[in-house]
């Protein structure tokens, strides 16, 4: 009987220390308890009862002044003063003190398992991240602006204040930012600080952001983020550059090139998570891929475990929309803006619905320009969720606003033989998307070359010898017409070279530099922080050579994936910095409220295919006014100039215009009332146009 007390005692203790340490607590400080008041009874007055010593023993011990009251009592007050100080030092020991630390301990714990991810979270209709990545803050920071209370709970292997820290920092810039903006925009001071009060609080309450450390992979843990009653799960790819030596980060940059088998666990487990029965309806699960191999896998996982309208997956190549989209602002800088807003939650942006069963797109555009003036429709397309139809306005509410239809006599004469003029591009360094980038200029030069076998695109690649020897010097790109081997430390042949190419051709040139996103963290940018040094000086030198040198005749395009360094670049009065982490953001943000965005987006960043035989994919365009049209359209309303555009251009290529793009360069989106918008264009303006061709 011993030997089992003593076995079942040691395994109690093993899987219970907590708990048997507050026993023994309570077991001494009882028996101290009773000792003392059997002592203190005998050594008192025959008034005095037992239960009386008891209580008297209990004051003592939780305030020591109380010992007075207990040694008034006694016959012998020696043996009883010193009874009481010895039962008062010893029970504030280990009674007073021991509970004080157990709860201390106790509270410790609880707040420790609360951020590590030991408890049970109950939460519903949130956004889950897991996994953290120079792109995450961003996605976070694009919530701000969705005017909706949003949960986000985050599940991260470690680094969890690190990463509270690197929230606080970005949210905190952007309310600084708004604040400048309502600076700005307001006038009178109560005003003022009427819209900043607004717009700070509206922060406060509108995120609600929960960090949490813990296993990706463990299913315990996914259930407890409530993972089942999540509206939208987002698994990231994990960053390379966070290395301090340059030899771990070449084994990084070389197993993320092969692929991402920590993706493909973390998605194996949401899965299956959220196809059960009792999880919500209509998840959406968004992953980011990387290279090709993971593609493949995570094309097979949705093949076999996607439940449509109960887990829709999302797969977000993260490396082929960069290249898309630089290779798209090499072409038509302006883009850069353009996107920067439409991509957003903040301002305009696109929009869906699910459309009516035989609806076409011709008649749906043409219902809806008949009296919707608040927003502009775009197109049709069919999704994993249906028929949908896209359009564009300020907010999603603006659909329903609709006005009687209006009659006007104005019309625009367009340019039938219509053809965008050559594009000459300088890039200058690399990054790990220099492929797609190519790959979208393939697919615009498939689309747009001329007919009399010139090439539209005119391309030098300006890069250090062992990037352009893994690159092959460019030689499957008949369009690069040079390479030049040079690296920060040649400033002179890289000015030399721009320049020359600048004076080469009659047409604007656009100067695309590119950061290695795969250096070490303290080396990120740097690289194109110095190109565009170079690049500054040479524009420089032309204006001093040149008077009437029209500094608009080169376009710089900055990219950088730190967004701390934005203002530096931006001081260089560079209007083109492309933070390129920051658009991969705004995607997901936007997929993970729209599902069916993605199949949109996917359209418009690629033009298309070299064996199409007609224009099929739409995308967005800028085109100069004075080349559009036969002639300067006159001062009008915007709603006149997007319906009579409509109506003049051919049925297989409708144009919808959604903006313009001022001389000055101030890009200007139709996102108000169109009958209040008043128009007036230049032969100097450029129109952004949505249309196939």
């Amino acid at each position: 009987m011993k030997q089992k007390f003593k076995e079942w005692l040691s395994v109690f203790i093993v899987k219970n220390p907590a708990r048997a340490i507050l026993l023994a607590i309570l077991f001494f400080n009882f028996g101290l308890l009773m000792f003392a008041a059997i002592l203190i009874s005998a050594l008192s007055s025959n008034e005095t009862g037992f239960f009386e010593s008891i209580y008297k023993t209990i004051t003592m011990i939780l305030d020591a002044g109380c010992i007075d009251s207990a040694v008034e009592i006694g016959k012998d007050k020696a043996a009883l003063v010193v009874i009481c100080l010895v039962t008062t030092v010893i029970g504030m020991i280990t009674f007073t003190g021991a509970i004080i630390g157990y709860v201390t301990n106790y509270i410790s714990s609880f707040i420790e398992n609360s951020e590590s991810g030991n408890r049970t979270l109950n939460v519903s209709n949130h956004t889950v991240i897991l996994n953290w990545n120079s792109r995450a803050s961003e996605i976070i920071n694009d919530l701000l602006y969705t005017r909706k209370k949003e949960t986000i709970v985050i599940l991260v292997q470690s680094d969890a204040q690190q990463i509270k820290k690197e929230i606080d920092e970005r949210l905190s810039l952007t309310i600084k930012t708004e604040n400048r903006r309502v600076l700005s925009e307001c006038s009178g001071r109560s005003l003022l600080k009427r819209c900043q009060y607004i717009y700070k609080n509206s922060y406060k309450n509108n995120l609600i952001i929960i960090v949490r450390e813990g296993d990706t992979y463990s299913t315990k843990q996914l259930y407890d983020i409530s993972l089942l009653k999540a509206k939208t799960v987002i698994i990231l790819g994990r960053d390379i550059q966070n290395s301090t030596c340059k030899y771990e980060l070449a084994d990084r940059i070389e197993k993320n090139e092969k692929g991402n088998s920590n993706t493909i666990k973390t998605l194996i487990q949401v899965a299956e998570i959220t196809g059960l029965e009792e999880s919500l309806d209509n998840q959406v699960i968004i992953v980011e891929i990387d290279d090709d191999w993971t593609a493949n896998i995570v094309d097979k996982i949705i093949s076999h475990k996607e439940r449509l309208g109960k887990s829709n997956i999302v797969p977000v190549p993260v490396n082929r929309i960069l290249g898309e989209i630089l290779s798209q602002f090499s072409i038509m800088p302006e883009l850069n803006s353009v996107y920067g807003e439409l991509f957003s939650n903040k301002g305009a942006e696109f929009f869906c619905g699910h459309a009516d069963a035989g609806l076409k797109e011709n008649e749906y555009i043409e219902n809806t320009l008949a009296n919707h003036f608040n927003a502009i429709p775009l197109t049709m397309m069919k999704t994993k969720t249906g028929d949908n139809y896209f359009y564009l306005s300020n907010e999603d509410k603006d659909y329903d606003k609709t006005g009687r239809e209006i009659t006007s006599d104005y019309k625009v004469k367009v340019n039938r033989n219509y053809w965008l003029e050559q594009r000459n591009i300088v890039i200058v360094g690399h990054n790990s998307n220099c492929v797609e980038i190519m790959d979208g200029f393939n697919s615009f030069r498939s689309e747009w070359n001329f007919s009399d076998g010139t090439d539209i695109l005119n391309v030098i690649v300006i890069d250090d010898k062992k990037s352009l020897e893994k690159k092959n010097y460019y030689k499957n790109y008949p369009y690069v017409r040079k390479t030049i081997e040079a690296d920060i430390f040649d400033g002179e042949t890289i000015k030399r070279e721009i320049s020359k190419f600048v004076d080469e051709n009659e047409q604007d040139t656009s100067v695309l530099i590119l950061s290695d996103d795969a250096a070490l963290s303290e080396d990120i940018d740097a690289n194109a922080l110095t190109y565009l040094i170079y690049v500054q000086d040479v524009i420089r030198e032309h204006v001093e050579a040149i008077p009437d040198f029209d500094k608009g005749r080169i376009d710089v395009i900055v990219e950088i994936v730190n967004p701390k360094n934005y203002d530096i670049v931006h001081s260089y009065s560079v209007n083109n910095v492309i933070i390129s982490n920051r658009y991969v953001s705004k995607l997901i943000t936007q997929i993970s409220t729209k599902e069916a965005l993605y199949e949109f987006y996917k359209d418009v960043l690629t033009y298309d295919d070299a064996d199409s035989q007609t224009y099929e994919s739409k995308e967005i365009y800028i085109k100069k006014v004075k080349r559009l049209f036969d002639e300067v359209p006159g001062p009008c309303t915007v709603a006149e100039f997007i319906r009579a555009l409509y109506d003049a251009t051919p049925k297989d290529d409708k144009t919808i215009a959604i903006g313009y793009v001022r001389q000055d360069g101030e890009v200007i989106i139709f996102d108000q009332n169109q009958l209040e918008m008043k128009l007036n264009l230049t032969d100097k303006d450029k129109v952004i146009v949505f249309c196939n061709h």
